[in-house]
């Protein structure tokens, strides 16, 4: 069965906000490709892992359905909040592995 990942709006924002806070803090032009490159691999990782096998990734909370994608960029990495539905995978928020806790 092949799910269909769908990126609710606060996701689409959390993107957003990562690349703008890479394009900040790019002296060169590498940086900046590694701005879009960054962004690039997570919608990718998330389209690709979470429409074959979102059980698989690690719970959040308590919640059978709620769970987290790793997605490792550079010497970190970003992680993906979702929520699986019958036929659909729900990106929820996505942040650096860095962070605290999600925006």
């Amino acid at each position: 069965m092949t799910f269909e990942v769908v990126f609710a709006e606060a996701a689409r924002s959390d993107l957003e906000r990562l690349h703008e806070y890479l394009l900040s803090r790019a002296e060169t032009v590498e940086e900046l490709d590694l701005a879009d490159r960054a962004v690039d691999e997570i919608e990718l990782a998330c389209k690709v892992q979470l429409a074959r096998t979102p059980h698989l990734f690690r719970k959040a909370g308590t919640s059978l359905t709620r769970r987290e994608l790793v997605i490792t960029f550079g010497a970190a990495g970003y992680v993906a909040l979702y929520e699986i539905s019958v036929a659909t995978v729900f990106v929820l928020a996505v942040r650096h592995q860095l962070e605290d806790d999600y925006h």
